[in-house]
């Protein structure tokens, strides 16, 4: 079995694209990409600063191209596909679920309806690291807060009002410390509400197809086939925490061969490496890193029935 991971936005790092683009065939499509998202996503991955590809509006679509340069030149039909956030995006085309063109207009749209979001009041994000989890989700919504992400190994990241975050960080949950996000507001919360219905409302225009293999979801890490419930868990995550610590155990009980972490592989292939060593993660953020994975998983297909192993 082989697994792709995409990650999400915290990931990126200035000149992702740097020499990718001097292959002919990912400057076409990089181009065919920046008309689809109205940006140039050519700038933004070479040339742009930090704080410019920081911004949540670019920083989406980006991802989710640097990510697909990958696509064609590793395996068509991906056993297991899961993505982080808006990596959930990625890994929908490499489940087959949606084209490349309209998984990254997809994550344009949503990149600026969050970003408008963030505009409507002061919000943030926070890492809860340590302590224990129920004592931690309990601190975090007594504060008016909300667990949004919980990633694993300790961490939990709240988000909502700057204020109430403050107040988090003056007085953590027992055994934890609190470190603020440098991000725009409060994803994957009820302040998302209005980027949740622009997101639909594109989502609702675009094919969504039955996943080739295992797609895992980012609201329970289960596996799931029905193309609507995709489009719909999709458009909701907007709103809704993302459970990758779920993701990741199910990632462990499907045991995958190789696991893939997709451009930029750092930040998801640490964790991965981290909660599970026993994997084999193979990285790929360089075309000499690509050149090498398609070479390991030459022929490599999962076998029948092997697909929802532990799932």
């Amino acid at each position: 079995m082989i697994a792709f991971i995409a990650p999400g936005q915290g990931s990126q790092t200035p000149g992702m694209l740097a020499g990718r683009l001097r292959d002919p065939e990912s400057a076409d499509r990089i181009r065919v990409w920046s008309e689809a998202a109205d940006l140039d996503l050519a700038h933004l991955g070479t040339r742009a600063s930090p704080a410019e590809i920081d911004r949540t509006e670019n920083t989406q679509p980006l991802l989710v191209a640097v990510g697909l340069l990958a696509h064609d030149g590793v395996v068509d039909e991906a056993a297991l596909s899961v993505g982080h956030s808006v990596g959930e995006i990625t890994a929908a085309v490499y489940a087959g679920v949606l084209e490349p063109t309209d998984a990254v207009r997809l994550a344009a749209i949503r990149g600026r309806a969050m970003a408008d979001a963030c505009d409507a009041a002061p919000t943030s994000m926070a890492a809860v690291v340590g302590g224990e989890e129920a004592a931690v989700v309990r601190a975090i919504s007594e504060r008016g807060l909300t667990a949004a992400t919980f990633n694993g190994a300790g961490q939990i990241v709240a988000a909502g009002r700057t204020e109430d975050l403050r107040l988090l960080a003056a007085e953590p949950p027992p055994g934890s410390t609190v470190a603020p996000l440098k991000v725009a507001g409060a994803f994957h919360t009820h302040h998302m509400e209005s980027a949740r219905r622009r997101v639909a409302e594109a989502a609702a225009a675009m094919p969504f197809r039955r996943p080739r293999g295992v797609y895992l979801s980012n609201a329970d890490g289960e596996s799931v086939v029905d193309p609507e419930t995709i489009r719909r868990r999709l458009v909701d995550q907007v709103v809704r925490p993302v459970r990758w610590d779920l993701c990741l155990s199910a990632l462990a009980r499907t045991a995958p061969e190789t696991t893939v972490a997709l451009p930029p592989s750092r930040t998801l292939g640490n964790i991965v490496r981290r909660h599970f060593p026993e994997l084999r993660v193979v990285p790929v953020n360089t075309s000499g890193d690509l050149r090498r994975v398609r070479a390991r998983l030459n022929g490599a297909r999962p076998t029948e029935g092997a697909t929802h192993a532990g799932l």
